[in-house]
C-alpha cells in the first residue's frame, strides 16, 4: 500500500515538467459581473479549489449580528451549529453533526487564522481567546478535508483578516452597549501604501451575562501587517495577545430549563467557577514565487496560552506552547495544449509541549475551594507531535470545461507524557507512575473528485477520507492507572455530489450537497463506576455511525431602480436534512453492554433552517432580519429523552452616512436577539455525558443536569460606528 502511495506521488509530480500556466485561470470562474451576494464568486472558486462543498460567510453576514456572537453568524450557515457553555466563551463548532459529543473545547474540526492553525497539535481547539471582531471573513469546509488540512473528520473552518484597501491612515472606533451591561469597544488605526498595509487593533468586552455568575470581559490587541518587499516576494506578520475570562454557571436540570428557572449550578456558583486565559499568538508568513509556474507560501506560528480553570469539581492550572511550521508548494504548468495542470504539495508540523495541574476539591460545603491531598491530584508535561504531508492535484481539461482532482496526506501523531508527581520521595507512599508515550500509526487519506462546469454552474463528485486521533488525555484512564491501550483513531469515508452556481443574470445563487459518511471506529466519551466509589469517565471505540444528510444554500439579490425608498432587497435560506444513525454500536452503561445501533445520533437535529431578509435603502437605511430553528434532538444512546426545538428571531435596524469627500463615515444602529422570547439552549451534555450531577449542585438529587440554557428573554444592543480617513 506505501509503495503505491509514493508511486502515485511521483507521478502525480513528474506531470509538471512540462509548459507553464497561472494557477489562477483555473481557481477562478471567467470573469463575469457578478449580482449576487458579496460572498459567492470567492466560495464558488475555494468550491472549486477544494473539491468539496465549501461555504463563505463575507463581512457583510458576519455583521448582521454582533461578531462577538459567533454562534449568531456562524450557526446561520447550513450544516454547522455553534455551541457556547458561557455567554462568548466555550464554544464548540459543529460541522454536520461531528464534535458535539465533547463536554469541552472543539475536537474533530480543524480551525486557522488566516494560515496559523488555532487547532493545536493534539487537535483541540479553544476560541475564547479570539478577536471575532477583526474577522473578515469565515470559509468552512465540510466533511473530511483531512488531504490538505490533517486531522479532522467534522470539516476545516478557516478565519481570515483582511487590510484596509484605502491608501493612507485611517481611524475606525466601533462601541456598542447593550443589555446585561454590555459594553464592547473596538479602535483600529490602518496604515496604507503602495507596498505595505497594516492594522492595530484594541478590542474590549465585558458584560455581567444573562446568568448567575456569568460575567464575561475580554480584552485583545491584534496586529497585522503585508509588505510587498518586490515582484516576486511579500511577508506577512500577525500578533495578538489576548486575556479571557469567563464566568460558569454550570448546567440544569431540563425541568427548570423548560420552566424557564436558572439559577445557575451551586456547585459551580459558590466556587465562583471561572475560565481566565491569557495567550499570545505570532506568525510570520512568506509568500515567494519562483517564477511565473512555481511559488511557495511558508508561515512559522507560535502560540502561547496560560489558563486557570475552576469548576465544580476541580481546580486546573494550565500552560500549553504550540509552535510549528506550514508549507506550500504551488506548480502550474500546461501538459499539452488542452490540458493544463495545479498541484499543490506541502507540510505541516507542529509540536505542543503543555504542564497541567488538576487537583479535585472535596465536596466542603463550608470551604468550597479546598482540594483532596497532593496525592490525589495529577501533575502532567506533555509533549504532541502531529507532522501531516499532502498532495493536491488538479487536472483542467479545458476543452471540455471537465476537471479531475487527486489528493492524498499521510498524517501522524504521537504523545509523550511525564508524571511529575512521581518522581522519588516526592510523595510519601505513592507508588503509582502514570507516564505513558502513544504513537499511532500513519494515517494515509486520499481525496478525488470529478468537477464539470456549465458556464456559472459547478458540478462536483467526490470522496474524501479523514481521521481523529484520541488526544492524550482520552488516551490513558487515570482512574484505572493505566493507558488505553484499545483505542485507534476514528476513520470517516464520505461520497458527496455538490453543486454550486448562479442564475438569472447571476442574481442567484445555490448550493446543494447530498453526502453519505461511514465513521468507523468512533471514539465516544463514557462513564463506569469507580472501582473506589463514584465513577470516571473514559473514551472508548463504540462502533460506526452513518450519516447521511442534504445541504442547501440559497441567495437571490434584487436592485430596485428608481425607488427612493427601497434600492436593494436581500434574501437567504440555508437548509440542512440529517438522517444520522449508529451502525454496530454498542455501550456499557451501568456496567452492562448495550447495542444503541440503528439509534439516531445524539445532539443532531434533523432539520436545520436559517431565514434571512434584508432591506437597503438609498438613504442608508437598512434592516437584517434573521430566523434561525433547530429541531428537536435526542440527548442519550437510547433516545429516550427528546430535547425540544425552538426558533430565534434577530433583527437589526440601522443607518449608514458618509461625508461628501468619503474621509468620514457613520453606522448607526439598534439591534435584538430572541425577540419572541423563545426558550433555548446553549450547550447540551449528550451520550456518555449525560446525568451529571455534582454534589452541592442545590437540585434535588433524582435530577441530573445537562442543559446550559440561554436568554429566554429578549436581549437589546446598539451602537456607533465611526470611520475617518486622514
Amino acid at each position: 500500500m506505501k509503495t503505491k502511495i509514493v508511486v502515485l506521488m511521483v507521478s502525480l509530480f513528474s506531470m509538471q515538467i512540462i509548459a507553464q500556466i497561472e494557477q489562477d485561470s483555473i481557481n477562478q470562474l471567467k470573469s463575469v459581473v457578478v449580482n449576487a451576494r458579496a460572498k459567492t464568486l470567492r466560495e464558488l472558486s475555494e468550491f472549486k479549489r477544494h473539491g468539496q462543498f465549501t461555504e463563505l460567510l463575507s463581512s457583510q453576514e458576519l455583521n448582521r449580528n454582533n461578531p462577538a456572537f459567533l454562534e449568531q453568524s456562524l450557526g446561520v450557515m447550513a450544516g454547522v451549529q455553534v455551541d457556547k457553555r458561557t455567554q462568548v466563551g466555550g464554544q464548540r463548532i459543529v460541522i454536520r453533526g461531528y464534535g458535539n459529543d465533547q463536554k469541552f473545547n472543539n475536537w474533530g474540526i480543524k480551525a486557522y487564522f488566516n494560515q496559523i492553525p488555532l487547532t493545536n497539535a493534539e487537535g483541540v481547539t479553544i476560541l475564547d481567546d479570539v478577536d471575532f471582531s477583526v474577522v473578515d471573513n469565515i470559509e468552512v469546509v465540510k466533511g473530511p478535508a483531512s488531504t490538505m488540512y490533517g486531522a479532522g473528520v467534522g470539516g476545516v473552518v478557516r478565519f481570515y483578516l483582511k487590510n484596509s484597501d484605502d491608501k493612507g491612515i485611517s481611524l475606525t472606533q466601533n462601541t456598542t452597549t447593550g443589555s446585561f451591561n454590555l459594553i464592547q469597544t473596538n479602535t483600529r488605526l490602518d496604515y496604507v501604501t503602495d507596498n505595505a498595509s497594516m492594522f492595530v487593533n484594541f478590542g474590549h468586552l465585558q458584560s455581567d451575562g444573562y446568568r448567575p455568575n456569568g460575567e464575561s470581559l475580554k480584552n485583545f490587541i491584534t496586529y497585522k501587517g503585508d509588505f510587498k518587499f518586490t515582484d516576486k516576494q511579500s511577508v506577512s506578520v500577525f500578533l495578538s495577545h489576548n486575556y479571557s475570562h469567563e464566568g460558569i454557571s454550570g448546567q440544569i436540570p431540563y425541568s427548570y430549563y423548560y420552566a424557564n428557572n436558572d439559577p445557575g449550578n451551586d456547585a459551580y456558583i459558590r466556587k465562583n467557577s471561572h475560565l481566565d486565559m491569557q495567550s499570545t499568538r505570532f506568525g510570520v508568513s512568506s509568500n515567494f514565487k519562483f517564477s511565473s509556474t512555481f511559488k511557495n507560501s511558508t508561515v512559522l506560528f507560535y502560540s502561547g496560552t496560560d489558563s486557570e480553570r475552576v469548576v465544580a469539581g476541580a481546580y486546573e492550572q494550565f500552560s500549553s506552547p504550540n509552535y510549528g511550521i506550514r508549507s506550500v508548494f504551488t506548480k502550474s504548468n500546461d501538459i499539452s495544449n488542452v490540458i493544463e495542470n495545479v498541484l499543490d504539495f506541502g507540510t505541516e508540523i507542529q509540536q505542543c509541549k503543555s504542564l497541567i495541574s488538576n487537583f479535585r476539591f472535596t465536596g466542603d460545603l463550608n470551604n468550597p475551594l479546598t482540594v483532596s491531598p497532593i496525592a490525589a491530584g495529577n501533575y502532567y508535561k506533555y509533549t504532541t507531535n502531529q507532522q501531516s504531508v499532502f498532495i493536491h492535484d488538479r487536472i483542467n481539461f479545458k476543452k471540455y470545461d471537465f476537471s479531475v482532482i487527486v489528493g492524498l496526506s499521510a498524517n501522524h501523531i504521537d504523545y509523550d507524557r511525564i508524571d511529575l508527581l512521581a518522581l522519588p520521595g516526592l510523595i510519601v507512599g505513592n507508588t503509582k507512575n502514570t507516564s505513558f508515550s502513544k504513537s499511532f500509526q500513519t494515517s494515509y487519506n486520499p481525496h478525488i473528485a470529478i468537477q464539470k462546469t456549465f458556464k456559472d454552474q459547478i458540478i462536483n463528485v467526490s470522496y474524501s477520507e479523514g481521521y481523529n486521533a484520541p488526544t492524550a488525555s482520552t488516551s490513558y484512564i487515570s482512574a484505572l492507572n493505566k493507558a488505553n491501550d484499545d483505542l485507534v483513531p476514528e476513520k470517516a469515508k464520505m461520497i458527496e455530489v455538490s453543486a454550486q452556481g448562479l442564475l438569472f443574470n447571476t442574481r442567484f445563487d445555490y448550493q446543494v450537497s447530498l453526502f453519505n459518511m461511514n465513521i468507523n471506529n468512533k471514539l465516544t466519551q463514557l462513564s463506569a463506576a469507580n472501582p473506589v466509589g463514584g465513577s470516571y469517565t473514559y473514551t472508548a471505540n463504540t462502533g460506526n455511525q452513518l450519516n447521511k444528510g442534504l445541504e442547501a444554500s440559497i441567495g437571490y439579490v434584487c436592485d430596485v431602480k428608481s425607488n427612493p425608498i427601497l434600492s436593494k432587497v436581500t434574501s437567504f435560506v440555508n437548509f440542512s436534512y440529517y438522517d444520522f444513525k449508529y451502525t454496530d454500536f454498542s455501550t456499557r452503561v451501568n456496567g452492562v453492554l448495550t447495542d444503541f445501533s440503528n439509534k439516531s445520533v445524539v445532539g443532531v437535529p434533523k432539520q436545520k433552517y436559517s431565514l434571512g431578509l434584508d432591506f437597503q435603502s438609498p438613504k442608508g437605511i437598512y434592516l437584517n432580519s434573521t430566523f434561525n430553528y433547530l429541531s428537536e434532538v435526542f440527548s442519550d444512546f437510547a433516545n429516550t429523552n427528546t430535547v425540544n426545538g425552538f426558533g430565534l428571531l434577530n433583527a437589526k435596524l440601522g443607518y449608514k452616512i458618509a461625508s461628501k469627500n468619503k474621509k468620514l463615515s457613520l453606522d448607526l444602529f439598534v439591534a435584538g436577539n430572541n425577540l419572541t422570547n423563545q426558550t433555548n439552549y446553549t450547550f447540551l451534555f449528550l451520550g456518555g455525558n449525560i446525568n451529571d450531577f455534582d454534589a452541592g449542585n442545590g437540585f434535588p438529587s433524582d435530577m441530573a443536569a445537562d442543559v446550559n440554557p440561554g436568554s429566554s428573554k429578549a436581549y437589546f444592543w446598539n451602537g456607533i460606528n465611526i470611520k475617518y480617513h486622514f
